[in-house]
């Protein structure tokens, strides 16, 4: 038996479901990111797979995934920033109790 489109499709889509299930019901900022995290690479294990069998001498599944990788890491960078000057401001890091463009 051999590893096939669908398998790595499989893979994806659980990882996205897990990311999209995390960043939904999770209150904790930090744990929110992480879920976005695995949402992209869910996202990324789709592009390499089909660009992997559906043209497997190009790279444009490889190189998008790589592109992806540049904005998830400075996505994550800007992220935590924002959730260290929170965290002084507030000393939280709870998404429900963060209200800081509420009058």
């Amino acid at each position: 038996m051999s590893i096939g489109l669908e398998h790595y499709l499989i893979l994806a889509g659980v990882l996205f479901s897990i990311g999209l299930f995390g960043a939904f019901t999770k209150r904790n900022i930090i744990v929110i990111l992480i879920s976005i995290e695995l949402m992209l690479n869910g996202a990324n294990i789709a592009l390499v797979a089909f660009s992997r069998f559906i043209t497997p001498l190009a790279l444009t599944g490889q190189v998008f995934t790589i592109f992806s990788m540049v904005v998830a890491a400075a996505e994550v960078a800007v992220g935590l920033a924002i959730i260290i000057s929170v965290f002084r401001y507030r000393n939280t890091v709870d998404a429900s109790k963060i209200d800081l463009l509420k009058w």
